[in-house]
């Protein structure tokens, strides 16, 4: 396993760079007796907008620094575009590439020769396979459900299959298409892809509103699958207990609706409430809080305005019925995958969310306090990475994958 070096950046006025090694690089833990004081936000660039938050906190929070000494560490390279990662009960991970392979990494970071049996995929654009989850029940089942862009009649679109892994864990048995987010698209963008079992075992899927004009305004339809999470069960049904919607030709499956490209799904380990991250357009991106039944605004509000400039639609950002985002960055970082961490190796993260920077090149750590962000932390920040994906492993350390085929583990330091 092969150490990196590792600098922590951050904002008190000026900016600190902590010492690097050759090899193990660790941050140097603060005396018991020091108090800890809030930092100044880590976000210094100029805003897009002038649009201002719902509620004080909602953006640019104030800083927090892990006080814990982290060792980074390169566990495995050239991945080909690893999209979704996933702990196996023993502790190896299970990645999938946006081409349409997957392949199991061992705890030394041997990684595996591709697992066939998948369907294919169209990796056009932003497609390809996606996000990736094991049964709760993954050791006796040896089920896998995965997400990923399927090319139908009329277009594109995201699609959940399942299946089992062989025993000699070098293919995919009986992969079935269980759940297609319809209608297609010619789009290759704006795919969701993330998916994730509640604290209830049904399946959780994030879908994208694949980001044409045309399509963009079906995020605010209950009678398609388009800017949505969906719940459905491991046969792709739709779930006991789903919310109802009040409008006419309301799918069943539908969990809320007013979704952008939401890329990261998370389950929180004390309440059992899903929290999504989102992407923006120019400024916007959002964490949410989601709960059943709600809508989440895109495109009718948003903190984010056009590529060119342009407000989106009348230029709001709150409007009666429709949810505020927990928090959200201008300018964006492109938040992507994400998950909360439970261990017991570093009190101080306990239920802190980290979630994967694509343009930001960082993973964020941001503090919930009573469902509120209280403390942003950006992390790896020198190592120039597209973070896609990131999981808590068996032995209580983090693993993060990069679009440029990187994997990391983010331990506590032994040192």
């Amino acid at each position: 396993m092969k150490a990196i070096p590792f600098c922590y950046i951050f904002v008190f006025g000026t900016l600190l760079l902590c010492s690097c090694a050759k090899k193990d690089i660790v941050q140097e833990p603060v005396p018991e007796e020091e108090v800890i004081t809030p930092l100044n936000p880590v976000e210094t660039l100029a805003p897009n907008t002038r649009y201002i938050p719902a509620f004080v906190g909602q953006t640019r929070i104030s800083g927090v620094k892990t006080q814990a000494s982290i060792e980074v560490s390169l566990l495995a390279s050239g991945l080909s575009s690893p999209w979704g990662i996933t702990s196996l009960p023993d502790g190896r991970l299970l990645v999938t590439e946006k081409a349409g392979r997957m392949r199991i990494i061992s705890t030394s970071g041997q990684v595996g020769s591709p697992i066939t049996g998948i369907p294919t995929v169209n990796a056009a654009g932003q497609g390809g396979l996606l996000g990736l989850c094991i049964d709760p029940d993954f050791s006796t089942s040896r089920m896998v459900y995965w997400s990923f862009s399927e090319a139908v009649t009329g277009g594109n679109i995201t699609s959940i299959a399942k299946g089992r892994l062989a025993n000699n864990e070098s293919s995919i048995e009986n992969a079935t298409v269980i759940y297609r987010a319809l209608p297609a698209s010619s789009s290759t963008l704006h795919y969701g892809g993330r998916l994730v079992f509640d604290s209830s075992g049904q399946l959780i899927i994030s879908t994208g509103e694949r980001s044409n004009l045309d399509t963009r305004p079906l995020a605010q339809s209950v009678s398609n699958a388009l800017g949505k999470l969906i719940r459905i069960t491991k046969n792709g049904q739709a779930a006991t207990g789903n919310p109802t919607f009040s409008q006419a030709g309301a799918l069943p499956v539908l969990y809320s609706i007013g979704h952008r490209n939401p890329q990261g799904l998370a389950i929180h380990p004390v309440s059992g409430e899903i929290w999504q991250s989102e992407h923006g357009p120019r400024g916007g991106d959002e964490i949410n809080r989601v709960l059943a039944g709600k809508n989440y605004g895109w495109p009718t509000i948003t903190y984010g305005i056009e590529y060119s400039g342009q407000v989106i639609g009348s230029g709001i950002q709150q409007s009666t019925g429709m949810e505020q985002p927990a928090y959200y960055w201008d300018p964006v970082i492109s938040p992507s995958g994400m998950t909360f961490y439970k261990g017991n190796k570093i009190p101080e993260w306990q239920n802190n969310l980290f979630i994967g920077a694509l343009s930001g090149q960082h993973i964020v750590r941001l503090v919930i306090e009573n469902n509120k962000i209280t403390g942003e932390e950006r992390l790896l920040t020198n190592l120039g990475q597209r973070f896609r994906d990131i999981t808590q492993g068996n032995d209580g350390a983090l693993y993060a994958i990069t679009d440029q085929g990187n994997l990391y583990k983010i331990d506590k330091s032994n040192r």
